[in-house]
């Protein structure tokens, strides 16, 4: 079922629609391009679990923020956030920038991929580790980065992938993939500017 309710089409149009005029990025197509790549990976069976199941808890707590706090850009909310000081929000484990961060570190590992995945390459296992050690592998200690490389050889094939797309023959999946990274990766770009720009790509 989690594979029939995905769709990449979907994903490129939340992408797409995420950034303004004025480069803001916008948090409610964010946080429905996360929906989507999160129905991605889970029909992707236990192998990606470790990166899903984090991944549905920070959207989960950053759609909490949003609700509460009426956060409509990620400029915003950092703006707002970094308000009461960098101290204060670097104690908090639970604020909306650390929760972006964790996301966008992920986001750019899936970039990766999902660019690997276009290229050709029909070794799905060593594209998705080369795009987790380029991101993800140095936030993880070393126990989750050996257990994710293992699970990495049991990927399906490239074929697989193109298939849980849902958007027709291979072919219309690779240029479907063509439209969508570079809408991801714009997104990526300003969110890693911003963090930055305020100095949050450390955040505890």
């Amino acid at each position: 079922a989690a594979a029939a309710a995905f769709s990449m089409r979907e994903v490129l149009d939340a992408f797409r629609r995420c950034v303004t005029e004025q480069r803001e990025v916008l948090l409610e197509p964010y946080l429905s391009g996360w929906r989507g790549l999160i129905r991605f990976l889970q029909s992707l069976g236990a192998v990606f679990s470790f990166i899903s199941k984090d991944a549905v808890a920070k959207v989960t707590l950053l759609e909490g923020h949003c609700q509460r706090q009426r956060f409509v850009s990620l400029q915003s909310m950092v703006e707002q956030e970094l308000a009461a000081g960098p101290a204060a929000l670097r104690a908090r484990p639970d604020s909306g920038c650390r929760t972006v961060l964790r996301l966008h570190r992920a986001l750019r590992w899936l970039q990766l991929f999902l660019e690997g995945l276009r290229s050709g390459d029909p070794r799905t296992s060593v594209l998705c580790t080369d795009a987790y050690n380029a991101s993800l592998a140095a936030h993880h200690p070393w126990v989750i980065r050996k257990a994710a490389t293992l699970a990495f050889c049991a990927l399906p094939s490239r074929e697989a992938f193109l298939e849980i797309m849902n958007v027709g023959p291979p072919e219309e999946a690779v240029a479907l993939l063509g439209e969508a990274i570079p809408y991801i990766g714009d997104v990526y770009s300003i969110t890693q500017e911003l963090f930055e720009r305020h100095k949050l790509l450390d955040l505890p």
